[in-house]
């Protein structure tokens, strides 16, 4: 019979396994931010570059990472079970998986340059939005490989050698823009693009140092991921693209609507962009708090799941809505007192700083419904339940979000501020369905207990 557990016991071991992913992903996060800030000493032109960059590069990259975030729920699922036979057999497919969808993403990003005169960017910014695209892409194998093994780390209780790895890449990210940025020696002076051949080449040293820690530590080797060598199951390939690519999608329908505001509002001109990718950075810094704590959830949902320990599961969800609540109320309090100190840090030029702190009212508005949506949608993944978020997120963000902002800047000359009413409203949608279908779910099983 399943042990039942307090609500406070819960709570610390929640907390205890959130930290150090929160320290990851603010790390990881940091990489994008010590850019963002950078390019902003450069000039008005170069961080609206690396804005549009970013926008094309992020939800790509983060569509091919919520693909082989399936492996977690896998793992952690195998973990409460306690078959922990099927967990270097899971990993290793992963990471067949991981290699192959690198690959895809690294050829894709070859391509996308192209789209910047679709999407009516201004003619000064494609040359290095484009020469960023092109190297950043060659990071991407790396990336998903990462991911593939960050998953399965986190999932069997060891977030830590991650964390160290990404606060190590803060430091070393620094002097790699500058020698790309500025220039040094035989190496070009290639301003904000460098960022992109920066960012690729960290990302293959962090790969690198991830997996001869796991083949050389000793809380790995139990299932000795590296000792022994498998071929590409299809049969675990279509369960991984089934359970990952529905979350890949609904990560892609999110962040594709935040990420590309930047190329919607392109025609309005360097200082709008520049002030609109200030505001997404702050508050993809803070969204870091409920990102993680999703994370959390979906492994120790995922672990209870295994279990088949229901009472339990729905007690971790409570636990983590609650907590999820807590932490928006911080973020709110810490943008209102705050938000004039920080914009200093990304730019020196008075009218950029003026429409960011503009924005930044809005950021306010959506944290809690952000943060509940995040929870949930990290609680269904961990119940394996990924096709009805994917739908959900597809609705809020594609067909009312994404419209309405297009809509409301390129045809009714709103301003900057339609982007950001149309993602509250794409927000409290997500927020309400996702909620929805995580009741509907405890409800089911539930049920299927007592029959």
């Amino acid at each position: 019979m399943p042990h039942p557990i307090s609500k406070k016991y819960e709570l610390k071991r929640l907390l205890a396994l959130m930290l150090p992913i929160l320290i990851t992903q603010f790390s990881q996060a940091g990489l994008g931010l010590i850019d963002t800030i950078m390019a902003g000493h450069l000039s008005a032109t170069d961080l609206a570059a690396i804005a549009v960059g970013v926008g094309i590069w992020m939800p790509i990259m983060l569509f091919f990472v919520g693909i082989i975030l399936a492996t977690t729920p896998l793992v952690a699922e195998a973990v409460g079970a306690k078959d922990h036979a099927q967990i270097p057999h899971i990993v290793r497919q992963s990471m067949w998986m991981s290699a192959l969808l690198g690959i895809v993403a690294l050829i894709l990003l070859q391509f996308m340059p192209l789209l910047l005169s679709l999407f009516d960017v201004p003619v000064d910014l494609r040359p290095k939005a484009s020469l960023f695209l092109h190297a950043i892409g060659f990071g991407m194998p790396a990336v998903t490989l990462y991911t593939s093994l960050r998953c399965y780390s986190e999932a069997i209780g060891h977030p830590h050698p991650v964390t160290a790895i990404s606060l190590i890449a803060l430091v070393v990210l620094i002097p790699l823009d500058y020698l790309f940025m500025y220039g040094v020696g035989p190496l070009p002076t290639l301003g904000s693009a460098g960022c992109g051949f920066a960012t690729a080449i960290l990302q293959w040293l962090m790969l690198a140092t991830l997996v001869i820690y796991i083949h050389k530590a000793k809380a790995y080797q139990q299932h000795k991921i590296f000792h022994a060598k498998e071929k590409l199951h299809l049969a675990f390939a279509k369960r991984l693209l089934a359970l990952g690519i529905p979350i890949g999608l609904a990560v892609f329908f999110e962040v594709s609507i935040f990420s590309t505001a930047a190329i919607i509002l392109s025609p309005l001109g360097d200082t709008i962009i520049a002030a609109h990718q200030i505001a997404i950075s702050i508050t993809s810094q803070l969204f870091m708090l409920p990102m993680s704590l999703a994370i959390a959830l979906t492994i120790r949902v995922g672990t209870y799941y295994g279990e088949k320990n229901w009472l339990a599961m729905r007690k971790v969800q409570w636990v983590g809505l609650m907590t999820a609540t807590t932490m928006a109320c911080i973020t709110m309090l810490l943008i209102a007192l705050g938000k004039t100190q920080i914009t200093q840090l990304y730019t020196r030029d008075p009218h950029v700083a003026e429409v960011a702190l503009f924005l930044l009212q809005f950021c306010i508005a959506y944290q809690i419904i952000d943060a509940w949506q995040v929870s949930a949608a990290g609680c269904l993944r961990g119940m394996q339940d990924t096709q009805a978020p994917m739908w959900i997120t597809l609705i809020a963000y594609w067909f009312i979000a994404l419209p309405l902002s297009i809509y409301w800047i390129r045809y009714q000359h709103m301003g900057p501020q339609g982007i950001w009413i149309s993602l509250i409203i794409g927000l409290s949608i997500a927020c309400i369905l996702l909620l929805w279908r995580l009741y509907k779910n405890n409800q089911r099983l539930i049920f299927q207990t007592r029959t």
